[in-house]
């Protein structure tokens, strides 16, 4: 147990070391994600002026006023930046059908627990250093914001991003051992990327979609990937729907940390490597 918690460390520390080489883009990058808040800004205040003209008074859409809608907008920028694993199904499916995949085969060494604690020290570089540009922007936008929530909330708004995390990792993960069973997984992909943009409530907040369409998306784990951590903070989902919710979460996390592992090991079972 000491040797394995030792050759993590060394992994985390060594995934860190590389990631700060890319402390400026980090930076420079976090500021450049921030810029299309101003088309939302803008967006959305004519959005509400022309619902204001129709209705004579009327500043609310499905519960979210103007100011509501840009706050959530900023929360998903950073609920998404927990989440969102940038190339790992493609790299998982590239190292599948390429052959390199056998390091990890031949080495006493996870790849799943590898490819973790990768991004783990991705997030914990990009955070450090994205911490002033994300503390400007809040602060110049504080004004769209409510005001703090009540300490229970903060405490759930935190577990759910860490699960956000650790699902959006593991969800990735299973995608990318398809490679084992298919050839080519890119149009898998773009399909899954489809659908995670607009019903992981990255685009809209997801309660905007009426009936047995806002139920169908509720009941998929995207939600948590961008909606639902963005809803907690804002008091969107209070009580006993947000501990059911939270629940919920976490059992999604728990299946895909299941899914991906029985994937791996039946990926290798019909694995097959050739040449030198």
């Amino acid at each position: 147990m000491l040797a394995r918690a030792a050759t993590w460390w060394t992994i985390l520390r060594i995934s860190v070391n590389e990631r700060l080489v890319y402390r400026g883009d980090f930076a420079l990058g976090t500021l450049m994600r921030f810029l299309p808040i101003v088309t939302q800004i803008f967006l959305w205040g004519a959005v509400f002026s022309g619902i204001r003209a129709v209705t004579e008074g009327g500043t609310e859409i499905a519960g979210y006023s103007y100011r509501d809608f840009i706050a959530y907008y900023l929360l998903t920028m950073i609920t998404r930046a927990f989440s969102s694993m940038p190339r790992l199904a493609s790299g998982i499916a590239r190292d599948i059908r390429e052959g390199t995949i056998k390091k990890y085969l031949i080495q006493p060494i996870d790849m799943l627990g590898f490819l973790l604690l990768y991004r783990v020290a991705h997030k914990l570089v990009y955070y450090v250093v994205a911490a002033g540009p994300f503390a400007l922007i809040f602060y110049l936008l504080r004004g769209f914001f409510p005001g703090w929530p009540d300490g229970a909330t903060l405490v759930c708004f935190a577990a759910s991003l860490l699960m956000s995390f650790v699902l959006g990792f593991f969800l990735e993960a299973t995608i990318g051992m398809m490679g084992f069973w298919f050839l080519e997984v890119s149009s898998l992909l773009f399909v899954y990327m489809l659908f995670n943009f607009f019903f992981s409530g990255h685009m809209f907040p997801i309660d905007m979609l009426p009936g047995i369409w806002g139920d169908l998306v509720r009941m998929t784990p995207l939600q948590y990937l961008a909606y639902f951590p963005a809803a907690v903070f804002l008091g969107k989902v209070t009580g006993a729907e947000l501990m059911w919710g939270l629940w919920l979460q976490f059992g999604w996390t728990v299946f895909f940390i299941i899914a991906s592992r029985v994937a791996f090991h039946r990926g290798v079972w019909r694995y097959s490597g050739y040449g030198g």
